[in-house]
């Protein structure tokens, strides 16, 4: 192994523990180059990029073309430096578009992407219309590895503002285990009999843990 290998290697490590907190600009900019440039130190070419472009954000909008007329900046990661702000761009317009979430497999990748890499529980309440057209995606609970508190009350205020006609309640097991607790049958009864009490209906409840999801209501629970 080069020195190089071990140095990649330590980075790799401090983004999985960390994510990009406390990562420099030049550092985060090194790493993304450490996949389209195998073989070369990559945290001097990352500090040059940020002296000709003046910002990461300058960076990641120049042209492929500028870019690979810089000494060391070849097609692959000219390509791979404008493809992420691209796909982030993709995202976040589909994430403004309205969700319908209609089948439990829409709800529940929905769901996956807001829980992705937390190690905390939390709770989301997802209100919909009587097509499944979101209408509220609203983080009820952030709480730590042990759970995290329901407020039924807000929970039901968030509803009726949001003139909902149906609720998935969704909440994420840190543990990597989805099924579902003796609490959260508990927890959904409490939750289904509140929202009945105004004329919303719970249509779900999803639990989530480690990139896959289970529904209360396609395991049979809400009869």
């Amino acid at each position: 192994m080069s020195i190089h290998d071990g140095h990649r290697d330590k980075m790799r490590r401090r983004f999985l523990e960390t994510g990009l907190a406390g990562f420099a600009d030049h550092e985060a900019l090194e790493l993304l180059l450490f996949y389209a440039i195998p073989r070369r130190d990559t945290n001097a070419l990352a500090h040059q990029l940020l002296n000709r472009y003046g910002s990461l954000e300058a960076v990641l909008a120049a042209p492929v073309e500028d870019l690979q007329k810089m000494e060391g900046v070849g097609q692959s990661a000219a390509l791979l430096l404008r493809l992420v702000p691209m796909l982030a761009e993709k995202s976040r317009v589909r994430e403004n578009a309205p969700a319908i979430l209609n089948s439990t497999e829409k709800a529940g990748e929905f769901l996956l992407r807001r829980f992705d890499g937390k190690k905390y529980e939390l709770i989301y309440e997802l209100c919909l219309d009587r097509k499944g057209k979101l209408l509220l995606c609203k983080l009820l609970t952030e709480g730590d590895v042990a759970g995290a508190e329901l407020n039924i009350r807000k929970l039901v205020e968030n509803a009726l503002l949001a003139n909902a006609s149906a609720v998935i309640l969704s909440h994420n097991h840190p543990s990597g285990v989805a099924l579902p607790s003796g609490e959260d049958f508990a927890t959904t009864d409490r939750v289904r009999t509140a929202l009945a009490g105004v004329g919303i209906e719970l249509v779900d409840h999803i639990i989530v843990a480690d990139g896959d999801f289970v529904s209360m209501r396609d395991s049979g629970y809400f009869g």
